[in-house]
């Protein structure tokens, strides 16, 4: 056995997947060739399957921070939905275990029609919290956020930023064991990825598990201990983060 096998066996597991498949029914036809398809006397199928993962298979360590890497469409973002439970598999397994935090594409799990201390709530008691933990956090929230003066808003009125404050400042409060993390910090000033950042470090410095995608090959390299490279659905290499990133980046 290898030193990677003899390690997966001694540690334990924050993230399980096996044989994990992920497809998606697409629309074959648009508005205009609804007669068409009508008179086709059923010959032509209004829908075909376009499958997103396949073959799925990957264990991410309690207290690592594991990487994410891939080209546009490879599949990534979907594999963190299904890691979350926002996407069920077709089919094989998805086990996590432990309390799970994501930080997804800007505005999933946040109520548009909502403001944003209503959303801290909502979001607050879809995590698990009760209405005192809720209470008490939110001051905390808010400060994180730096979003005191907007948060009677709308959420749809909010920038892209300002979405990524709300989703992480909310994220800090429930203490996760998991927390995922697509794409999160590439929006807002420098000052908040910093700080954002520093958050991170020290949630990691305190065991909790850390599944990070991200384009920038420099920060897998810095914040992973390990990484993965998706192509068109599959993974194709899981490594040293630098390794990985070595990989992916001799596909361009």
């Amino acid at each position: 056995m290898d030193s990677l096998g003899t390690e997966l066996q001694s540690h334990k597991l924050a993230v399980q997947l096996r044989d994990v498949e992920v497809s998606f029914l697409i629309q074959r036809y648009g508005v205009s060739s609804i007669k068409e398809f009508i008179f086709s006397l059923g010959r032509k199928q209004m829908f075909e399957r376009k499958s997103v993962l396949r073959e799925i298979n990957l264990d991410i360590l309690a207290g690592e921070t594991f990487g994410f890497l891939g080209r546009n469409g490879a599949g990534k973002s979907t594999l963190l939905r299904a890691i979350a439970g926002v996407i069920k598999p077709n089919s094989g397994s998805v086990r996590v275990f432990g309390r799970l935090a994501p930080l997804l594409a800007l505005g999933v799990g946040l109520e548009p029609e909502l403001s944003g201390l209503e959303n801290i709530k909502l979001c607050g008691t879809l995590m698990g919290l009760s209405s005192r933990e809720i209470e008490a956090k939110t001051d905390g929230i808010i400060a994180f956020s730096e979003l005191s003066d907007s948060l009677h808003l709308q959420v749809k009125r909010y920038s892209s930023g300002m979405l990524a404050r709300l989703a992480f400042a909310i994220a800090t409060a429930i203490e996760p064991e998991i927390l995922i993390v697509d794409e999160v910090l590439s929006v807002g000033d420098i000052g908040f990825q910093r700080k954002c950042s520093d958050w991170m470090e020290k949630v990691r410095m305190q065991g909790c598990t850390i599944l990070y995608v991200s384009h920038s090959p420099e920060h897998i390299r810095t914040m992973c201990t390990r990484a993965a490279c998706l192509e068109n659905g599959t993974i194709t290499f899981v490594g040293d983060s630098n390794a990985a990133c070595d990989y992916y980046l001799s596909k361009f």
